[in-house]
């Protein structure tokens, strides 16, 4: 009969402290940043030796905390 209440005790005891803590880690994933590019690779054809190109990129983040860019490099 004890070891069924300590199990019991145990059991309670554990759901009522990670219980919270993974509530509160679902939280915590919600509020970051997330990068969302349509597109991410562009082909800019043959073009002649010295030529100034460009093409721009819609990047969007669909996370919902804000979305810090501190690097880019071309591939």
């Amino acid at each position: 009969m004890n070891i069924k209440k300590m199990f019991i005790f145990v059991f309670i005891i554990c759901f009522l402290f990670v219980g919270p803590v993974y509530s509160e880690n679902e939280n915590t994933i919600a509020k970051l940043p997330s990068i969302f590019v349509p597109q991410n690779l562009y082909n800019f054809k043959a073009v002649v030796d010295g030529t100034e190109v460009k093409h721009g990129f819609l990047i969007q983040n669909k996370g919902t905390a804000p979305l810090l860019i501190q690097k880019v490099k071309a591939g």
